[in-house]
């Protein structure tokens, strides 16, 4: 079971690489004024959203979960750090949805957002890294 959980870190590493770089690009779009400039972000956010990103959350998320399957749930059921980090990686998997959702938006030429906007947004996956980290180390209830 120690592989899957190097393997379940090492896919979580590369999926959150990617959900903190993605809105860093998406401020750069944001504020691009030139065509090739534009066509070359949406290049590299398709390929980061599809080629890193994408394969890396499945893999974290099946391998995350056959850990609560096979061992943690039967040992800590009954404990509310682990209820508390199934939760906060159900809603970043929304992030990374709604990202697919502004990428689409990128693609298409309808962002309506600021590169402020971006800026703010992506602060929240660091949020919730420190938050599941704490949960998993810390287990502090």
């Amino acid at each position: 079971m120690l592989w899957v959980k190097a393997f379940h870190l090492f896919f979580a590493i590369a999926w959150y690489v990617g959900l903190l770089y993605l809105p860093r690009l998406f401020v750069y779009h944001a504020s691009c004024e030139d065509e090739p400039g534009r066509e070359r972000f949406k290049i590299m956010e398709r390929k980061l959203f599809f080629g890193i990103m994408t394969p890396a959350a499945v893999l974290t998320l099946v391998l995350g979960l056959w850990m609560v399957f096979a061992y943690a749930w039967a040992a800590s059921a009954g404990l509310l750090w682990l209820h508390v980090k199934l939760v906060l990686a159900v809603v970043l998997l929304a992030y990374h949805v709604y990202c697919g959702k502004l990428l689409f938006d990128f693609r298409h030429d309808r962002n309506v957002h600021s590169s402020l906007f971006y800026r703010w947004f992506n602060e929240f996956p660091a949020i919730l890294l420190l938050a599941i980290v704490i949960l998993a180390v810390v287990r502090p209830f």
